[in-house]
């Protein structure tokens, strides 16, 4: 199985790593995120579920502990060459043997960076990590390292993540299709999913958004269905997904008729994604972002309606979320840098009128004004019966 990147790529990415540790003064870092190892490696698996760790150490050498079921995988889509697998037994720990590996590594009293902050790492792997190696290393958190590593995306890692925009504009025109009255949501979403993968793609890192009537409110998926009625509105949230790097994209489709009320917040969600565009550049913070998004949506009366976020990074995520680092919320003082990849999303959820408004779409940070990586249109989508 072919590597998804070069061996160069691979070198620098390496190289950036081994450059903050060195700025960090870290010896070594214990990663637990299956997007580091994935970023660093190649290294392709759900088998974090499970408890497994990569080591990376100041020199630049690398050693994985997995299970066994995982050994072969990490042979099959990695670059590494030493890979160990932790035994199950009895009432054995894998942190214990991650302990004895350290040792044997001669990293007893070294400074050692922590990945926390990872769906991976359960609140009992973090206790046992500070049970077993609090007085063998000098420990310190070191989760925010890598991702914000990542969130600046290569020429190969755009490659990737244009490929992830054709899939999702594929899904979209493949979901629009089947939208009308009687239509089924199992219908529409079926289509969706199909198209990205029949196009190449992988599973999402979480399940596309589909909800109509009252659910069209809903940004999160949930497992009932409904068939479209006359008059309707539809809300969909979905990503592009390419060797794990996503591309999102989010509409609320009329159905029928429009109500005044949709105009109203689609208009205010239009203007409130025209002015984040216009602070989407190089310099500017994140929380910048979400202070222009809150003072248009505001002015418009639309507060008690919006949420407390536009928008987030994205790249190679696994379960249970395409959400990355940085996010735009308020005060974030993360810079935006050339070449991030963020996606921005105006929601509007106007509980009283039972009405939903929702504009998103994929950007790539440039010198001067952001790419729009999807090519569908923003304006409103109303879909006659």
């Amino acid at each position: 199985m072919a590597l998804y990147f070069t061996q160069q790529e691979f070198d620098n990415r390496s190289a950036s790593l081994l450059k903050r540790m060195q700025e960090e003064k870290l010896d070594a870092m214990l990663l637990f995120a299956q997007e580091s190892m994935y970023w660093l490696t190649g290294y392709d698996t759900f088998g974090y579920s499970f408890v497994q760790c990569l080591v990376v150490k100041s020199d630049g050498s690398k050693v994985l502990l997995t299970r066994p079921a995982d050994h072969r995988q990490a042979m099959r889509t990695s670059n590494l060459t030493d890979i160990r697998a932790w035994i199950v037994w009895g009432e054995s720990s894998p942190i214990g043997q991650l302990k004895d590996l350290l040792f044997d590594l001669d990293l007893l009293g070294a400074r050692i960076g922590v990945e926390y902050e990872t769906h991976g790492m359960t609140g009992n792997i973090a206790l046992e990590i500070q049970q077993e190696l609090n007085s063998f290393a000098d420990l310190s958190d070191a989760s925010r390292i890598i991702p914000l590593l990542r969130a600046i995306k290569s020429d190969e890692e755009l490659v990737v993540i244009r490929k992830a925009a054709e899939l999702a504009d594929q899904a979209y025109e493949a979901g629009w299709e089947e939208i009308r009255p009687g239509a089924k949501e199992d219908t529409i979403l079926a289509a969706m999913q199909s198209a990205v993968l029949e196009g190449g793609g992988d599973y999402p890192a979480n399940e596309f958004v589909i909800g109509s009537g009252q659910d069209a409110l809903l940004c999160r998926y949930q497992s009932s269905r409904r068939t479209l009625q006359t008059n309707d509105q539809i809300t969909l949230e979905w990503a592009g997904v390419y060797r794990h790097y996503h591309c999102a994209t989010m509409r609320t489709i009329v159905v029928g008729t429009p109500t005044p009320r949709h105009h109203e917040m689609y208009d205010a969600c239009r203007a409130a994604l025209s002015e984040v565009e216009t602070v989407l550049r190089p310099g500017n913070t994140m929380g910048d972002l979400f202070e222009a998004h809150a003072r248009t949506l505001d002015e418009r009366g639309m507060m008690p309606h919006r949420l407390n976020a536009c928008g987030y990074s994205l790249g190679a995520r696994f379960a249970p979320t395409w959400v990355d680092r940085p996010m735009a919320y308020k005060n974030n003082p993360t810079e935006i840098a050339k070449n991030m990849v963020l996606f921005l999303h105006m929601i509007l959820m106007d509980s009283v009128n039972e009405t939903a408004m929702s504009i998103g779409q994929t950007y790539l940070v440039t010198e001067g004004a952001p790419e729009a990586l999807t090519r569908h249109p923003l304006d409103l989508p109303i879909k006659a019966g």
